[in-house]
């Protein structure tokens, strides 16, 4: 891992949350009105047109050649599994516990990477994502009085998040990123239009507008995670998945004209120092494998 290639996938990574939280506003207004099942599935529809639009140069039959087709498949139906379950959580518990509890994946991620990938997490890079959890406990300040089962199922959730992330690691070994792309667009599909015919909900213009917005950044945003994971180990970019806190309380000033507290710029600032670390940690041995 080279320091450009390691400066990359930071960079990617930053970029894909920011993605992510865009999708996650817009989305919020969606489901007022809209199923789960049919946000998803107009997501996946986008999701596998940007696919197949990426995967030209290569053909789709070609890019659909995967030396691993059943992990790209588990990997796929992963993901829409993953944001069910999330889904699931927001019904019984409230947003701030359920991404207290969502922000072990990352914790998760560098567990999951030394046993399933082989890879290395030195003290520094544990340190780092344990400041940066903590920056994430700073801003959304759970107040758990009382253990709720409920809180198993965000926590189920992390971990399949996790999983999701590590399996794609794996998946880059042997595949190009098109493919694992074209992948994860066609096994979310595949499962959704099973589902939407059943609770359709014609939307109006100003509806498809951010139909089409959330899945053209669900698309970017998973193509950027893709390559990220592709140009360096997972447990080296965990601590830029933090990002994702920052870049919501951004839009949440913007969008929803929610001003974050000294509590939130405070715990911002973790996140941020946190990745910091892990950046100038790396980056001597990145110049060496270099």
């Amino acid at each position: 891992m080279t320091q450009t290639r390691f400066g990359l996938a930071a960079t990617l990574t930053t970029l894909a949350m920011a993605g992510f939280a865009s999708m996650d506003a817009m989305s919020k207004w969606l489901v007022r009105d809209y199923p789960i099942t049919q946000t998803l599935w107009v997501r996946y529809v986008i999701f596998t047109g940007f696919a197949l639009l990426v995967a030209r140069p290569l053909g789709a039959r070609a890019a659909l050649r995967s030396a691993r087709p059943w992990l790209q498949a588990g990997r796929g139906l992963l993901a829409l599994i993953e944001n069910g379950v999330f889904v699931l959580a927001f019904a019984f518990l409230p947003l701030a516990d359920t991404h207290a509890v969502a922000a072990t994946s990352p914790l998760m991620v560098i567990a999951l990477s030394v046993v399933v990938l082989g890879e290395k997490a030195g003290l520094r890079r544990w340190l780092a994502v344990l400041a940066g959890f903590g920056g994430v406990l700073i801003i959304i300040r759970p107040g758990f009085q009382t253990l709720n089962p409920a809180l198993l199922i965000p926590l189920f959730g992390a971990a399949l998040w996790a999983l999701y992330q590590v399996l794609t690691r794996l998946t880059g070994r042997t595949d190009r990123a098109e493919t694992t792309l074209l992948w994860s667009a066609l096994s979310g599909l595949a499962v959704t239009s099973l589902l939407v015919p059943w609770q359709w909900v014609w939307p109006d213009a100003a509806s498809w507008a951010l139909l089409a917005a959330v899945g053209l950044l669900g698309s970017l945003s998973h193509y950027a995670l893709i390559k990220a994971l592709d140009h360096a180990e997972a447990g080296a970019v965990q601590p830029y998945s933090y990002t994702l806190l920052v870049w919501a309380a951004i839009l949440g000033v913007l969008v929803f004209g929610d001003v974050p507290d000294a509590g939130t710029i405070a715990g911002a600032v973790v996140v941020v120092l946190s990745g910091l670390v892990t950046w100038f940690h790396d980056r001597p041995k990145a110049a060496q494998d270099g």
